[in-house]
């Protein structure tokens, strides 16, 4: 297992108000459910496992608290910077890439800007819509939210241009 993810995840821990905020998130009915997934053979396992998980996170996200404990991973630099450079890893192929995420993760402002089209329900919304329509395979549906976001959506905007200027975007569009 990646050290720095430990590390992360073990400073988080430490944190009372993470604690707090994932014992909202724990439920053993849908752990119950996530278990009898992945029981299910790999073929028929993989979209119903990333079902599962999605459902999972938005109902997650739906909570103030877990919010607030998402936030926390983001904003304490002791949980923020192994977690980061545990994402960074499975990058090591794109180093680019990976020094984008870091530079866009130490950068305020993007901490701001996630917590704030997190707390927009409206915005939350229509990111689950893209999600579902891109799980579906619906491309035009997927194009469509994503223009509902930037019009509605002053922070996505904003998210959108913090993360252009780190060249976050940029790297994501190159080819590995």
């Amino acid at each position: 297992m990646n050290r720095n993810l430990v590390k992360g995840l073990r400073a988080a821990w430490e944190l009372a108000e993470f604690r707090d905020g994932l014992r909202h998130l724990i439920d053993l009915d849908e752990v119950a459910m996530l278990l009898a997934t992945l029981a299910v053979a790999d073929a028929e396992r993989d979209g119903e496992v990333e079902r599962s998980l999605l459902e999972l996170l938005r109902s997650a996200l739906d909570r103030a608290e877990i919010r607030e404990a998402v936030m926390l991973l983001l904003e304490r630099d002791e949980v923020r910077r192994p977690l980061v450079a545990a994402t960074a890893e499975p990058f090591a192929d794109r180093p680019a890439l990976a020094a984008a995420v870091a530079a866009a993760a130490e950068d305020p402002a993007v901490r701001r800007e996630v917590r704030a089209v997190l707390d927009d329900a409206r915005a939350r919304a229509l990111i689950w819509a893209a999600v579902d329509d891109q799980v579906a395979g619906h491309r035009f549906g997927l194009l469509r939210r994503a223009a509902l976001l930037f019009v509605r959506h002053p922070g996505v905007r904003r998210l959108a241009w913090t993360l252009h200027r780190h060249g976050v975007l940029r790297e994501l569009r190159r080819t590995p």
